[in-house]
């Protein structure tokens, strides 16, 4: 009880001290603190002038800046509604085009000033920026924070930190949306029928169906499933957008899938780091007022940290994912670029290969166990989540969230983790000679 009080004393503190919010405190310091992100060593190379981004008159420094962060083409997904920094460009004609690999998202718009970047920091999450397109004078990548954050901190839609966010809207023929009729917030989990609200969707999905490739009337209750028939199983866009305008002529489902866990499972990571970090400070505090030993964490401490973990355990084994009514296939080369980054196992199996039967992946433990984030949580966090990763895939522990994983799920994913990812797995017992 009293190391509660205590706890509560220094919370109470800390919000009374400040009407920042958490992450703008010790020990995250979030807008004050240099980024170490992919796009932080980039501006960098550019500012030594180690680096001199190409341009060209179509799309400025966007096929350079892909290229020089390894962001494959084939992830192009497009967004028509108006709900970015340049929405007065955007339009459904002209939609914003959205690229990004396992750590950076980049979007670009036609004619737009700058690219609107999102990269991930290890220790402080989404990081935000802007280059210039300016193409008569060198390209200058600009941090930003007070105007990204007005949108992409919320608790509702980034976990209540600074993060990433897919967002399902209703838009109009200008692709405005219509707030009053409702958004979504879409990840894995997020059944298919409120997805994809102001996108465009390429690929086969079947008999499933989703918000995306409409334009929505100004009307309450709109019928769902005939828009959802209007927009389904699209191949070709050219009758909807100037396509010729962009670097490829997809906006592929599977790529929008990986988009949506991947931008949440971020989140997830971010929180989890910045929640432990929180933790462990105010245990030492407490340590230090009760004249504890530093290393022993608090009740409290321990609490707080097993909390945030267990939601990202959640959102690594993909607990209450969407399931798929029907085969989905993409059309563009995303699913096979993706596939054959690995790592594999013995075995050939890898976490980034897909299923797009019944689920999105054929193993369902998420890639980003192999990010620079899911490396960089803090000791403590990383402790935790290996010793409950193993109880869980080893069957000692039987909590129901994780009763879709398989007999076979949790075989495998222990031999792929165990191959793939042997610094987090060190601690596992040895598997028995057969």
């Amino acid at each position: 009880m009293r190391n509660l009080f205590l706890l509560l004393l220094l919370t109470a503190l800390s919000a009374a001290a400040s009407d920042n919010p958490a992450y703008e405190l010790p020990p995250i310091n979030y807008s004050k603190t240099k980024p170490n992100d992919p796009v932080a060593a980039l501006k960098s190379r550019i500012e030594a002038g180690e680096l001199e981004l190409k341009s060209n008159d179509s799309h400025g420094y966007l096929k350079a800046f892909l290229a020089e962060l390894k962001i494959p083409i084939a992830s192009q997904t497009l967004v028509f509604s108006k709900t970015s920094l340049q929405r007065h460009k955007i339009w459904p004609r002209l939609p914003r085009a959205l690229y990004f690999n396992d750590d950076v998202y980049v979007g670009w718009v036609n004619n737009g000033e700058v690219l609107e970047i999102s990269s991930v920091d290890p220790q402080l999450g989404a990081i935000f920026y802007t280059l210039t397109q300016n193409t008569e004078s060198p390209p200058r990548i600009t941090r930003q924070t007070h105007n990204c954050l007005q949108c992409h901190d919320s608790n509702a839609m980034t976990l209540g930190i600074p993060g990433h966010m897919v967002r399902s809207v209703f838009p109009d023929d200008e692709g405005m949306p219509n707030y009053s009729m409702g958004t979504f917030r879409t990840n894995d989990r997020s059944p298919y029928i409120e997805r994809w609200g102001g996108w465009y969707v390429t690929g086969q999905h079947g008999s499933m169906r989703h918000m995306g490739n409409v334009i929505y009337p100004n009307e309450p209750n709109p019928n769902m499933k005939l828009y959802g028939e209007l927009g389904a199983n699209k191949t070709d866009l050219s009758q909807l957008v100037a396509i010729n305008n962009y670097l490829t002529d997809s906006s592929d489902i599977v790529a929008l899938m990986v988009l949506e866990h991947q931008a949440y499972v971020h989140n997830q990571i971010a929180r989890a780091n910045q929640e432990t970090r929180l933790a462990v400070l105010q245990s030492d505090e407490i340590n230090k007022l009760t004249e504890t030993p530093k290393e022993k964490l608090t009740d409290g401490a321990n609490s707080r940290i097993r909390s945030n973990c267990d939601s990202l355990l959640e959102g690594l084994f993909f607990v209450e994912e969407a399931p798929l009514q029907d085969v989905v296939k993409g059309n563009s080369p995303f699913a096979a670029e993706f596939e054959a980054r690995g790592p594999f196992d013995a075995k050939g199996r890898s976490l980034r290969q897909f299923d797009l039967r019944t689920r999105m992946f054929k193993y369902p433990c998420s890639f980003l166990v192999y990010s620079e984030a899911f490396t960089g949580l803090p000791k403590a966090a990383k402790e935790y989540l290996s010793d409950r990763m193993y109880k869980i895939l080893s069957g000692a522990d039987t909590a129901k969230q994780f009763a879709h994983l398989t007999l076979e799920d949790r075989a495998a994913l222990l031999d792929i983790l165990r191959a793939t990812l042997p610094d987090f797995t060190a601690s596992w017992p040895a598997v028995p000679a057969k």
